[in-house]
């Protein structure tokens, strides 16, 4: 099969003006970066805003794996493939992170006969909206020391500076740095830490504001740190909020482009959902659920982490439940989950199969409880047996859910149709909003209520520095936040070893980071970390670009 840029390199694009025109979007209502690519202005957001919102289709998975699931690949295809049954359907996805781009995961725009375009612009700098989050955030971080360094008026404490600096990719060495080294002008001197841009609480902000106003109010709400008194910081304080609002004038634009099939798709925002909470905008939601019958929109890593946080803090905050969830699965992955061991990952065995199973049961168990009709999608490939594909739909007809293949990779839309045919099938209008928590209970117990419910752990466990932590929060009177768990994608539990469905164990929070501005409580679980690491081989090391420009080896 020809690779993902040579599949991309044949197709016939359309101007971006014309598929904006065909969602209902006004010419002046676009921005245009080049032939393919626009910004959707905020004027669309105030002009669409009293329209009836539509139908939302939840893409997710079960943990993931180092094969990866395709969930990008299906959404992408289920929203092509619903547009060919006769609806209209926009995919509504996250702007790759050059971090993962360039060190283990590869590209973001699906793959095969199911990507959005053009890929390359996207997977490298695409619209410079994490740029952006970037220099916004080191802003804050440059006020902030100069500030201390040009007599600390606010009388800020050093050792209590909450935030930190942030780049746009995956760089071990600057998770703990000292900074103002050197002469008294270099500043004043003091343990510092870079985190990976789509994981500051800039990112979550620009995803979580509807508004320019609402962008600067938020900004300037960040807790930045505490005084000598202990009297808490906000970014406001520094009066360097309206320019950090600035730096993200069009960053809070949604970003239009389209599929290998001339779907639409608007990309926004991208926050990871093992350290963030994992979709893309709520105005990209907002705008699309208004502009078409059926919007599909990824939730970042396995239903535990993506899914969890869109049901509790997104849809909260944006009324944008999901009349529909799709979990990703393919058959190498539930046997990884299973036990398989990676180099005999595409040789039958059901044993390890049914195994990794348990798996994808609690998922489902875990979705069908946020009363939303549920979808099983089998990412196909060659080395799938029918007797391991009966396995999987004997399970979810136990579970009372809907199963379907997916072939979008290698076929696009017409791979996609029995997906689309049993998603249209079970998608409801939900009468009964189901969360895992009431917003009223104490941010421990609401920790707990996740670890236990949606994780299946026995309890929870807070280290000395939560459990101050969480005595800050009661301080603030921030208890009524919603809770954003950062742990590791790969298994239910925090220890990214145990797979499958593990039982018996316990939730460790090691420290709890106040998102202020972002109005949601991030609790760090076992040895997540905000900034990754580069793996042995980068991606990056398959990349490259002839004399004519044309790149290769995103994939």
């Amino acid at each position: 099969m020809k690779s993902d840029v040579e599949i991309a390199k044949e197709v016939k694009l359309k101007y971006i003006e014309q598929i904006a025109e065909e969602i209902g979007l006004n010419q002046d209502e676009i921005e245009t970066y080049g032939k393919y690519k626009a910004k959707i202005s905020l004027d669309a957001y105030e002009r669409l805003k009293n329209k009836k919102k539509n139908n939302i289709i939840l893409i997710t998975s079960i943990n993931p794996t180092p094969m990866g699931e395709g969930k990008t690949t299906t959404a992408i295809g289920l929203s092509m493939a619903i547009n060919k049954l006769g609806f209209s359907s926009i995919v509504t996805l996250r702007e790759p992170s050059l971090g993962p781009c360039m060190g283990l995961k590869g590209g973001a725009t699906g793959g095969g006969y199911s990507q959005v375009l053009p890929m390359e612009d996207i997977n490298l700098h695409f619209t410079g909206d994490i740029h952006a989050v970037t220099t916004a955030n080191n802003l804050l971080c440059a006020a902030l020391d100069n500030h201390i360094h040009q007599g600390n008026k606010l009388n800020i404490d050093p050792k209590r500076i909450l935030i930190k600096r942030a780049i746009d990719m995956n760089d071990r060495t600057l998770r703990n740095i000292v900074i103002g080294l050197g002469e008294k002008q270099n500043g004043v001197m003091r343990e510092d830490g870079f985190i990976i841009s789509v994981a500051s609480e800039v990112m979550a902000i620009l995803c979580l504001s509807e508004n320019i106003s609402d962008l600067k109010r938020r900004l300037g709400n960040i807790l930045i740190a505490f005084n000598q008194q202990g009297e808490p910081i906000y970014a406001k304080d520094l009066k360097i909020h309206g320019a950090m609002a600035a730096l993200l004038k069009d960053a809070i634009k949604p970003n239009l482009v389209q599929t290998i099939e001339n779907t639409p798709a608007i990309i926004h925002g991208g926050p990871f959902a093992n350290i963030a909470h994992g979709t893309n905008s709520i105005l990209a939601l907002d705008i699309s659920t208004r502009l078409c019958d059926y919007t599909v929109v990824e939730a970042g890593f396995g239903a535990d982490l993506g899914a969890e946080k869109y049901f509790d803090i997104v849809c909260r905050k944006a009324d944008v439940y999901p009349n529909a969830v799709v979990i990703v699965v393919t058959i190498k992955a539930l046997k990884y989950h299973g036990g398989q061991q990676l180099d005999k990952i595409n040789e039958p065995n059901l044993k390890t199969l049914e195994k990794g199973l348990e798996n994808l049961k609690k998922h489902i168990q875990n979705i069908k409880a946020f009363n939303t009709g549920v979808v099983v999608a089998l990412n196909k490939f060659p080395s799938d047996t029918d007797e391991e594909i009966d396995l999987i739909k004997k399970l979810c007809e136990k579970e009372n859910v809907e199963f379907a293949i997916s072939s979008v990779f290698s076929k696009g839309s017409e791979g996609g149709i029995e997906l689309a045919e049993k998603v249209l099938k079970v998608s409801n209008n939900v009468t009964k909003k189901n969360f895992t928590y009431p917003l009223n209970m104490s941010i421990e117990e609401k920790i707990k209520q996740i670890a236990k419910r949606i994780y299946g752990a026995n309890d929870v466990e807070f280290s000395t520095k939560a459990l101050k932590d969480l005595e800050t929060i009661k301080k603030l009177e921030i208890s009524h936040y919603p809770v954003c768990i950062a742990k590791t994608q790969y298994s239910l539990s925090d220890n990214p070893k145990l797979l499958g469905r593990p039982y018996n164990f316990t939730i460790n929070i090691r420290e709890l980071k106040i998102s202020n501005g972002a109005e949601f409580i991030v609790a760090i679980a076992g040895d997540i970390m905000t900034m990754p690491g580069l793996p042995r081989i980068p991606s990056a090391e398959n990349i490259d670009i002839d004399e004519k420009g044309n790149i290769y080896g995103i994939s």
